[in-house]
């Protein structure tokens, strides 16, 4: 069975927030790269009122089976009650870009078994 590849949004209200959930989505491997958009225009429907903000976007390049573990980890970083996480299928794309972002969305040699880093010695 092929690998299958989603885009994951999200977004903040502030641009260091999106930083924050880039560098450790990308520093724990569960994705390959982030990028930030914005400021963005959002209006939306909460707690019975049409709001508007701005906002930040966060795409993430990762692998299907990394959803669930990034999906946890905005959840736990992210300073909004309810936030958007949605995953998008990747349906075509540079074979070796894809195959970049399988790579690096693997545990590392250095990593320990969760993914984490192993301390460098000094």
């Amino acid at each position: 069975m092929a690998r299958a590849y989603v885009q994951v949004t999200t977004t903040t209200d502030s641009r260091g927030e999106a930083a924050e959930l880039a560098r450790s989505a990308v520093a724990e491997r569960l994705a390959a790269c982030a990028q930030l958009v914005g400021p963005i225009a959002s209006t939306y429907w909460w707690e019975g009122a049409i709001e508007s903000a701005e906002e930040w976007l966060v795409l993430f390049k990762t692998t299907a089976d990394r959803f669930d573990e990034l999906a946890s980890l905005i959840t736990e970083v992210h300073s909004y009650d309810s936030p958007e996480i949605i995953a998008t299928p990747i349906s075509a794309g540079s074979l070796d870009y894809l195959a970049w972002i399988a790579e690096q969305t693997e545990q590392a040699p250095g990593d320990d078994e969760d993914g984490t880093p192993l301390p460098v010695p000094e």
